[in-house]
């Protein structure tokens, strides 16, 4: 992983557990002191968080923590939840023998993640896994409407893997997600997938109450 990823991942994890405050501002000097770093890959790392909305960059004033509520998250997580459903029912009518290999072996992936125990590198396989599901919907519209959502909620996705036992559930409905659309079964893969996501919003609830923090970036 780039330097700069590995502090925006830190960064996020910061941010929403607490430590940084929304409207506090992130200072480059004393960040890149405190991670050994010089200011570039830091003011990369900033980037990155803005274009998901958790920073705001301000000219001349620099970059602050960006302010919203739980629940403004979590409604975010709703919207996901109706465009992934439409993914998964969709996949389930159109997808190639190619996109069946390609989403097995996603699955595989996140698997083989799983039994490493490292939630992060769950997460990154489950990157893949939610694009091959976009490519088998056959609806571009439709899949970069879904890609923009799960861009803008990466940092929540990755946070609430860390509530306990998620990887392991997660895991358990991606399978369910799988044998849905390889069944061809739209109805049910659809279903799969809209509570796959909306799970991933009620356990993020659950992360960020363990730290007592009502507003994350």
């Amino acid at each position: 992983m780039r330097r700069a990823e590995a502090l925006r991942d830190q960064l996020e994890q910061d941010i929403v557990t607490g430590h940084f405050r929304p409207g506090e501002r992130l200072d480059e000097q004393s960040l890149a002191t405190r991670f050994g770093v010089s200011r570039t890959p830091i003011r990369e790392a900033l980037m990155q968080l803005a274009s998901t909305g958790m920073v705001e960059l301000q000219p001349r004033r620099g970059a602050f923590v960006a302010s919203l509520s739980l629940r403004a998250v979590v409604e975010r997580f709703e919207a996901m939840a109706a465009l992934e459903g439409m993914c998964g029912a969709l996949a389930a009518r159109r997808i190639t023998d190619a996109q069946r290999t390609a989403l097995v072996s996603a699955h595989e992936a996140c698997e083989a993640a799983t039994r490493a125990g490292c939630a992060d590198t769950y997460y990154y396989a489950n990157e893949r896994f939610h694009r091959a599901i976009y490519e088998a919907c056959h609806n571009q519209y439709l899949a970069e409407q879904a890609g923009q959502l799960h861009t803008l909620l990466k940092p929540y996705r990755r946070l609430q893997l860390r509530a306990r036992h998620r990887v392991g559930q997660s895991l358990a409905e991606h399978g369910a997600i799988v044998a849905a659309i390889l069944a061809g079964d739209s109805g049910r893969a659809e279903q799969a997938l809209r509570e796959h996501i909306l799970i991933q919003g009620e356990r993020l609830n659950d992360f960020i109450s363990s730290f007592g923090t009502a507003e994350v970036a």
